[in-house]
C-alpha cells in the first residue's frame, strides 16, 4: 500500500479498540465510530479523529475496518440506514476483521459489490493481548492483488498475516482456528477437573507436563487462569460460542464431520446458559466443575 491511506474504523471493542490505537501509532489517519461514546472518546484523545455514522466514516475513508460481533452487525452497518453504501465513493475498500462465517461475508462482500466497494475478509487470532501488542495472526480473504495493497496496514496489526484464498478463505480459517482452541481449553478443563477429584494438585499436574506431549496454546496461557479464577476475558466464552455455532452450521453445509466441535458447541451453550459468556472463555471450566459437583 502506498503512503498511508485515510482508514475508517468501525467496532472499537475489546480488541477493536488497540488495534486502532496501533494504526494511530504508525502514523494512520484513522476516522473511528461506535455505538458506545467512551472509546470513541478516548480513540479522539489518542489521536484520531471520530464520526456519527457508518456512511460518515465511509465518506471521510479510503477504506473501512469492522471489527464487529456478529454477522448481523456486519450488514447493518454495510448496507444499512446510514451504512457504508450510503457514504462510499467507488473505490472504497471494506476490511472486515469481525468472525461471522464465509456465507456471510460473501453474501455481503456481493452486495457491496454492485455498489462499486470491494471486500477483504480478515479475521483475526490472538485475544486482547495480541491486539494490542499487534502480534494477532490475520487470516485474509479476497483478491490477491488488493490484498497486497493493504499488506502494510496488516502488518502494521498483526504480526503474521496470510493470505487463504478468495474472500471466506479467511472465515474458513478463523473457525477452523476457534474450533482447535476450544477443543484445547475444554481438554484441558476436563484434565484439571479429573486432576482435582483425583485428589493432586492442578499446580503440579500442570507442572508435571508442560513441556510434553500435552503442551498446547492453551496449557501455556490459560491454565494459570483457570486455576487462579482469573477469568478476565481476553475472548469472551460468549463469543466462542458463536464461533461454534457457525461451525456446526457449517459443518451440516458443507459434509463436513464435527463430532468434537458439536460437542463443545453445546459446552459453551452451557457457558452462556449460566450466565457466564461475559468471561473468558476458559470459564468453560466451570461447567465441568458444576458437573463434578465442585463448589468453588
Amino acid at each position: 500500500m502506498s503512503s498511508k491511506r485515510r482508514i475508517g474504523f468501525i467496532g472499537l471493542g475489546i480488541m477493536g479498540k488497540p488495534a486502532a490505537k496501533n494504526l494511530v501509532d504508525a502514523g494512520y489517519d484513522v476516522v473511528v465510530s461506535d455505538i458506545q461514546s467512551d472509546p470513541v472518546v478516548e480513540l479522539e484523545e489518542y489521536g484520531a479523529e471520530s464520526r456519527e455514522t457508518p456512511a460518515d466514516v465511509a465518506e471521510a475513508s479510503d477504506a473501512v475496518i469492522t471489527f464487529l460481533p456478529r454477522g448481523e452487525h456486519v450488514r447493518e452497518v454495510a448496507l444499512g440506514p446510514d451504512g457504508l453504501v450510503e457514504g462510499a465513493a467507488e473505490g472504497l475498500v471494506l476490511i472486515d476483521m469481525s468472525t461471522i462465517g464465509p456465507g456471510a461475508i460473501r453474501d455481503v462482500a456481493a452486495d457491496l459489490a454492485e455498489e462499486g466497494i470491494r471486500t477483504i475478509d480478515a479475521p483475526v487470532s490472538g485475544s486482547e493481548q495480541g491486539a494490542r501488542e499487534a502480534w494477532m495472526r490475520i487470516m485474509i480473504g479476497g483478491d490477491e492483488h488488493l490484498v497486497e495493497e493493504y499488506r502494510e496496514l496488516f502488518e502494521t496489526i498483526g504480526g503474521q498475516v496470510t493470505r487463504v484464498g478468495e474472500t471466506g478463505a479467511g472465515q474458513v480459517a478463523k473457525i477452523c482456528n476457534n474450533m482447535i482452541a476450544a477443543a484445547e481449553v475444554t481438554s484441558l478443563s476436563e484434565a484439571l477437573v479429573f486432576a482435582e477429584k483425583a485428589g493432586i494438585s492442578q499446580e503440579k499436574l500442570v507442572d508435571a507436563i508442560e513441556g510434553g506431549a500435552a503442551q498446547t496454546w492453551a496449557l501455556e496461557t490459560r491454565a494459570e487462569g483457570m486455576i487462579d479464577r482469573d477469568m478476565e476475558p481476553g475472548f469472551f466464552g460468549s463469543y466462542m460460542y458463536k464461533d461454534l455455532r457457525i461451525a456446526v452450521d457449517d459443518g451440516e453445509e458443507y459434509g463436513a464431520p464435527i463430532p468434537l466441535s458439536s460437542l463443545n458447541h453445546e459446552l459453551f451453550k452451557s457457558l452462556e446458559e449460566k450466565d457466564r459468556g461475559d468471561l473468558d472463555f476458559s470459564a468453560v471450566v466451570t461447567v465441568y466443575e458444576d458437573m463434578a459437583g465442585i463448589d468453588e
